[in-house]
């Protein structure tokens, strides 16, 4: 995954979600980022140091007076060549003192002495983030620059449910990357289309595809990222969905049409990703069809054309189509870019694009073709989306 980070310095503080801390420093490293652990004495009662340095190969820091520090300041030394702070789990009690200023600790003084950002993950029994000392220190925080991943909700290590948990390690990880993606899409609404659809044949069986809505998914959350206000139309993929401003769930291609048309008369720029059957079944029935010797015949009927129904409105958004082909890639998809007066469409290979975590892309517009090398799917949505900003803000200065 491509990234602008080369060296964060992970702080670790007192907390039961500090074991989250582990996996997250991990998947930092698997990034090939510099991870320099620095921990609060409460920390240790939780996590051992060990296991920080085993993972990341570097030594790992608790006290404001280490002698490894040849200078005594360790506070300054380890974040000047550092692009991030970013502390998970950051606990009610750190959140206070950050607040008030205070500097008693590495951790809290490094954060103070900074010249990068800061990140905090917050991580409490639900009574501690409600309480109002808790929020009036979260609103000092956000008013001094300092972002905040999260909290989430759901069950808490006291046997309680509410907010208040630590995101996962990849929530954090997605928090990040859109806290350093460039904001190109602010203000801009964005209604995008995933997953494949399913046509009825009977009460259990049906017509669809292999899509598996990752792009879409990718695509969306690169979108919000980007600072846009998402609309996520999908079809039944499986998978978790992106944190977006809206999600509707629908099944069969003339759902997915209504939910478009519901939203469309709003929307900046429209990126139909999904994979939508060309056909449905005329006559589905309501019972499962029981199997015999003989032929079933299944009466086929084209479905609607959503982007071309969308590209064809008197004022259209800016819109974006995908043409995932099997031969004959860029001739076909440039013929449907025309067809459809599209001003971009991203062509993919469809027999190595579909259930793949990693593709290839070519983007297709008035300028001529640009082509997004191998990589993951994350990646390929960040690049898209910053292709569209600048078409779209070329046409809309």
């Amino acid at each position: 995954m491509e990234t602008t980070l080369k060296r964060i310095v992970l702080g670790v503080t007192g907390g039961v979600a500090a074991y989250k801390a582990a996996e997250l420093a991990r998947r930092l490293v698997k990034r090939g980022i510099e991870v320099q652990t620095v921990m609060t004495g409460a920390a240790g009662h939780f996590v051992g140091a060990a296991t920080f340095q085993a993972i990341t190969g570097r030594p790992v820091y608790a006290d404001l007076w280490d002698a490894r520090v040849a200078n005594g300041m360790a506070h300054i030394d380890l974040s000047r060549d550092a692009d991030l702070i970013l502390v998970a789990p950051a606990s009610a009690d750190f959140l206070a003192k950050l607040a008030g200023g205070h500097a008693d600790d590495l951790l809290t003084t490094l954060c103070l002495a900074r010249d990068c950002p800061l990140l905090l993950a917050p991580a409490m029994n639900r009574q501690m983030w409600e309480h109002p000392a808790t929020q009036r220190n979260v609103d000092l925080l956000a008013g001094d620059g300092v972002e905040l991943l999260g909290p989430g909700h759901g069950e808490q290590a006291c046997g309680e449910t509410g907010p208040g948990r630590m995101l996962e390690p990849d929530a954090i990880l997605d928090g990040v990357d859109a806290y350093l993606q460039p904001k190109s899409l602010r203000g801009l609404r964005v209604l995008v289309t995933a997953g494949p659809t399913y046509e009825a044949i009977d009460a259990v069986r049906g017509i669809t595809n292999r899509s598996s809505g990752k792009m879409g998914y990718a695509v969306a959350k690169a979108a919000a990222a980007a600072g846009a206000r998402v609309s996520l139309v999908t079809g039944p993929t499986g998978i978790p969905g992106p944190a977006v401003a809206e999600t509707v769930a629908v099944t069969s291609a003339q759902q997915m049409l209504e939910a478009v048309e519901a939203r469309v008369d709003e929307a900046d720029i429209f990126i139909a990703v999904a994979a939508v059957a060309d056909y449905y079944v005329l006559n589905p029935s309501e019972n499962k069809i029981k199997k015999d010797a003989h032929i079933l015949t299944l009466e086929l009927a084209p479905n609607p054309d959503i982007l071309a129904n969308v590209s064809s409105l008197d004022k259209p958004p800016f819109c974006v189509g995908f043409a995932a082909e099997s031969e004959n890639l860029e001739e076909y998809a440039e013929l449907k870019r025309k067809r459809k007066h599209l001003p971009l469409i991203v062509a993919n290979d469809a027999t190595k694009a579909i259930g793949s975590d990693e593709v290839e892309l070519v983007l297709l517009d008035d300028a001529g073709r640009h082509v997004l090398a191998l990589a993951d799917k994350a990646t390929q949505a960040r690049r898209l989306v910053e292709h569209v900003a600048r078409l779209y803000n070329a046409n809309n200065p």
